[in-house]
C-alpha cells in the first residue's frame, strides 16, 4: 500500500516497508526514468526480507501517482532531485543515514545526492546508472520513443503512471534535447565518502561499460563495479538472483 507526502509543495507517492527485524536502517529505492513505486513490482519487498532493513520507495514528480510535471524539464533536473527534493523527502519522513539503491536515472540521482550534499549516506548501489551521455544512450532513447508511438508501450506504462504522457515525454524530451549531450556528473564522484557498488548488464542497451569504469575510477578505493552477463538495462529483473546476492552482500558489509 502506498501513501503520500507533500515535499516542497509537491505531492509524492511513497511506500515504506518495515524491517522484519525491527531495525531503523533504511534502504531508499530510486526508480528509473520511466519507473515509479509500482514499477519496482515486489523487488523492494524482496530486498527488505533478504536484508532485514526497512525500505522506502517513492515516485518522483511526474511519475506513478505523484503530481505531474507542469512544464519541460531542465537539463539539471537530476541535480535538483538529488540535492533538493531527496534531502527534503528524507527529512519529512525522518530518515537518517540511509543506503541508496538507484536504477538508471535513479542511480545517477543517488550519486549526485551522495557526492553533492553533506548528508551522511551508508552506501550507494547503482543499477545501470549514467554519469555522462553516450551515443548508445541516445540511440536507445530514440528507440523508446518509437516504441511508445508504435507499440503497446504506452498501455504498459499506463499501468504504473497516473499521467503516462507526463511520465514518458518528461523523460524522453529532455534526454533527446541537444543541450543534454553535455550533461555530466563525474565531478560529484570524488567527493562521495561512502562505499559504492556499480552494477550493469553487459548487454545494456542504454550504456557501455565505460559508465561503470567512470564511476569506480571517480569514487576511488570506495568503489566497486559488477558487470553481469546476459543482462540488459534492468539487472534487478533480468538477473535478479545475481543482483540480489550482490546487494545483500554489500549491505552485510556495511555492518
Amino acid at each position: 500500500m502506498t501513501a503520500f507526502v507533500t515535499v516542497n509543495g509537491t505531492r509524492l507517492e511513497y511506500q515504506l516497508i518495515d524491517s522484519s527485524q525491527g531495525r531503523n536502517d533504511t534502504l531508499v529505492f530510486l526508480h528509473e526514468g520511466l519507473g515509479s513505486v509500482a514499477g519496482w513490482r515486489d523487488y523492494p519487498a524482496k530486498i527488505a526480507a533478504a536484508t532485514g532493513w526497512r525500505v522506502l520507495a517513492y515516485s518522483r514528480r511526474g511519475y506513478g501517482q505523484s503530481d505531474p510535471i507542469t512544464g519541460p524539464r531542465a537539463v539539471d533536473f537530476m541535480h535538483d532531485e538529488g540535492r533538493i527534493v531527496l534531502p527534503a523527502l528524507l527529512d519529512q519522513l525522518g530518515i537518517d543515514r540511509p543506503m541508496l539503491i538507484g536504477h538508471s536515472d535513479g542511480g545517477s540521482i543517488s550519486l549526485i545526492h551522495a557526492g553533492g550534499t553533506d548528508r551522511p549516506i551508508r552506501g550507494v548501489v547503482t543499477l545501470a546508472a549514467h554519469v555522462f551521455v553516450e551515443d548508445l544512450t541516445i540511440a536507445g532513447i530514440v528507440d523508446a520513443k518509437k516504441a511508445f508511438e508504435t507499440t503497446d508501450l504506452r498501455q504498459r506504462l499506463g499501468r504504473i503512471h497516473k499521467d503516462v504522457k507526463s511520465a514518458f515525454w518528461g523523460w524522453n524530451d529532455i534526454w533527446l534535447h541537444p543541450d543534454f549531450r553535455a550533461w555530466n556528473i563525474e565531478a560529484f564522484l570524488p567527493t562521495i565518502r561512502c562505499p559504492v557498488l556499480a552494477i550493469q548488464g553487459v548487454d545494456d542497451q542504454y550504456g557501455t561499460p565505460a559508465q561503470v569504469d567512470a564511476i569506480v575510477r571517480g569514487v576511488g578505493t570506495k568503489g566497486r563495479g559488477l558487470m553481469i552477463e546476459n543482462c540488459r538495462h534492468a539487472p534487478h529483473r533480468e538477473a535478479e538472483a545475481a543482483t540480489t546476492r550482490a546487494i545483500v552482500d554489500f549491505v552485510a558489509g556495511l555492518g
